[in-house]
């Protein structure tokens, strides 16, 4: 009955109810971070459809979302240390743990994690590290170390900077022997002057997905990227490598939240829920090749990825890996090194 009325209101010239129409998942995340077979088949569970906005950079998608991007997207993929951030702003809204039995597949350390006791306000969705993707020159050595991009005289060739604040000046703090988040002034300005250094060197800024096509396009010979990138640039192109600094670097977790003023917050934790499911964890995380953060997915994740030390990296390198913190007030000391590094 339902099909014949609206066909005789199309036949009038009259629109259909704002009911027929299927609902919407609005989502802003990471570009090249969800399986798209992932989402078909959640549209086709759940009789909606998921539009996706991407972003490259974390401060891009904190601007948007402070700009009137809570009441356009109903689920946002921040890293861990905006978390805390976007609390403060009243940016995300709490979840509802009575949507979301799945929670109890996340492996434990990340189940109550420092960035939000709780999972109050987020669910880990991939983890994973900050390294150099490079392609080698054949027969040379290469060191294992941030002066790849750093140091003029351990320069492979060619070479692209991540576009992110915390990430480019990270690595540069650590190659000088800092923390990762330092907040010391002649810190920041060790790092400041490297990162202005190597930018006169470099071919410029780019996320991590257009610094990882620039590499197998052999445009660049090395990139600061996420590992994920790195990943799966090599199962492309195995001639490539993918390296964690000895100096140390950056270890990460990117969450599923929900903007405080989310249009279709139920169907978020259904696709929430959906997510933490075993097999569809694993899933995606062997599409995209970033770590998973949900024990009950590991049963099913590829063994070739389980081995391989770029997307879960040995045991010495875990323990040199940082999580960046939320810095408080201080992150306006990194906003205003990196302006310096991008009018210089």
């Amino acid at each position: 009955m339902r099909s014949i009325i609206v066909l005789l209101l199309a036949a009038l010239g009259i629109a259909a109810p704002v009911s027929a129409a299927k609902a919407r998942l609005n989502v802003f995340i990471w570009s090249e971070y969800l399986d798209p077979q992932v989402v078909k088949e959640f549209e086709q569970a759940h009789g909606c459809k998921v539009t996706v906005d991407v972003y490259e950079d974390a401060e891009s998608m904190l601007a948007k979302l402070q700009g009137g991007g809570t009441a356009l997207y109903d689920l946002v993929v921040p890293p861990d240390h905006l978390v805390p951030t976007m609390v403060k702003l009243g940016l995300l809204a709490p979840l509802r743990p009575a949507n979301l039995p799945n929670l109890r597949n996340l492996d434990p350390k990340f189940a109550n994690p420092p960035y939000d006791r709780g999972n109050k306000f987020s669910v880990a969705y991939q983890w994973g590290t900050v390294g150099i993707l490079l392609r080698p020159a054949v027969g040379k050595p290469v060191p294992e170390s941030w002066g790849l991009v750093f140091d003029a005289k351990q320069q492979p060739g060619k070479f692209v900077l991540i576009d992110s604040v915390r990430d480019c000046l990270g690595a540069a703090l650590k190659f000088k022997g800092h923390g990762l988040n330092s907040t010391e002034i002649p810190h920041l300005k060790e790092a400041r002057d490297l990162v202005i250094e190597a930018k006169k060197r470099a071919t410029g800024f780019d996320g991590s997905v257009g610094a990882k096509n620039k590499v197998v396009a052999k445009s660049v010979a090395a990139a600061i990227v996420y590992s994920g990138e790195a990943a799966r640039a090599m199962t492309d192109d195995a001639s490539l490598r993918y390296i964690i600094p000895r100096e140390g670097s950056q270890i990460w977790v990117d969450n599923l939240c929900i903007p405080a003023k989310a249009p279709h917050r139920d169907l978020a934790e259904k696709f929430m829920n959906y997510v933490l499911d075993a097999k569809v964890g694993a899933r995606l995380s062997n599409f995209l090749q970033f770590a998973t953060p949900n024990s009950a997915a590991r049963a099913f994740i590829q063994p070739e990825d389980l081995r391989n030390p770029a997307i879960y990296p040995a045991p010495d390198v875990m323990a040199k890996l940082e999580f960046l913190e939320d810095l408080g007030a201080k992150t306006k000391l990194y906003d205003e090194a990196w302006t310096q590094v991008k009018a210089r």
